[in-house]
């Protein structure tokens, strides 16, 4: 587990920090190599899990089960396979599940997956299938004692009457035997404090993850928002205003926001951090840096500072 040098936490007030990293399997050569440069410029920031997202069909599931595998044999990361309850019996999905602890995986994120036609249509279970995420979680845990991460919506999943409605599902995802939740990410961290209050105030004691996104891309990232039901305030929007032919400028834009958003956080408690990476190291490396987590090579080296003073 990851201490910070006492100099940081006096000068930062931060405390320990732990984090966890969300990739996507690659689809080509080329997005195989920028995984993979990924994957080793963050391993060194010791993160809790890595999770690998995973898709309904025979390629996708597959590219994540390589992707998994080959963390296992490779880097002493420790995976967290994704899996869905899309377009699949539990027979199926029962073994995939099993060839993923076969594979040395501990860790499963359970999800009930978007409907195949795609977000906006109506989800209705596969034949035979899984019902929905809370099920899933029951299956995985009667399979084997994985260790079993589940989703959370502070603005609510965009198919929920109410948000209310969501903490029901969330508690019966604990009640099923769910060991944490990571969220869906958010740019007002108010909506993440007023959810946990909600949780909390319904005797749900998990760890509730906070799911966060750097903004690599603003206008890409704004879409996926609209599509999961994630708002974008209005401030957020005007910094980036005029920036679509400034990726340099965009790209310290960015960093500045994500400081914002996890010191905002740091200060108000929160110890653990979820990033949607997107296949992308470099601003979530900075942030890291930000919050006090560095190559160990680094942190030996403050604490020999420290000593010294």
């Amino acid at each position: 587990m990851l201490h910070m040098p006492d100099r940081m936490s006096r000068n930062l007030g931060r405390g320990e920090i732990r984090v966890s990293f969300e990739f996507f399997p690659p689809k080509t050569e080329k997005m195989e190599q920028t995984l993979w440069q990924s994957i080793r410029r963050l391993e060194p920031m010791r993160p809790q899990f890595i999770s690998v997202t995973y898709g309904a069909g025979g390629s996708t599931r597959e590219r994540t089960h390589a992707t998994v595998a080959r963390v296992v044999r490779e880097t002493l990361l420790v995976p967290a396979a994704h899996l869905t309850c899309v377009k699949a019996t539990r027979a199926e999905i029962d073994e995939v599940a099993r060839s993923y602890w076969h594979a040395g995986v501990r860790h499963v994120v359970a999800l009930r997956g978007d409907p195949p036609e795609g977000i906006g249509t109506r989800y209705e279970p596969f034949p035979g299938g899984y019902e929905n995420a809370a099920d899933l979680v029951a299956g995985l845990k009667r399979i084997s004692n994985f260790e079993v991460s589940v989703s959370a919506y502070p603005e609510k999943h965009p198919e929920s009457p109410t948000v209310d409605a969501d903490i029901d599902m969330l508690a019966a995802k604990v009640d099923a035997g769910a060991d944490r939740a990571i969220t869906q990410f958010f740019f007002d961290s108010q909506h993440y404090f007023r959810y946990l209050e909600r949780v909390q105030a319904r005797g749900i004691d998990i760890p509730i993850i906070p799911g966060l996104v750097p903004i690599h891309n603003f206008k890409q990232v704004a879409k996926f928002a609209g599509m999961c039901g994630a708002s974008i305030p209005g401030w957020l929007a005007q910094r980036f205003e005029g920036l679509e032919n400034e990726p340099e400028t965009a790209r310290l834009i960015a960093a500045a926001v994500a400081a914002e958003q996890v010191t905002e956080l740091v200060d108000q408690g929160v110890r653990q951090f979820h990033f949607y990476t997107l296949n992308r190291a470099d601003l979530v490396y900075a942030i890291c840096h930000l919050v006090g987590i560095r190559p160990p090579s680094l942190e030996t080296e403050l604490v020999a500072e420290e000593s010294q003073e």
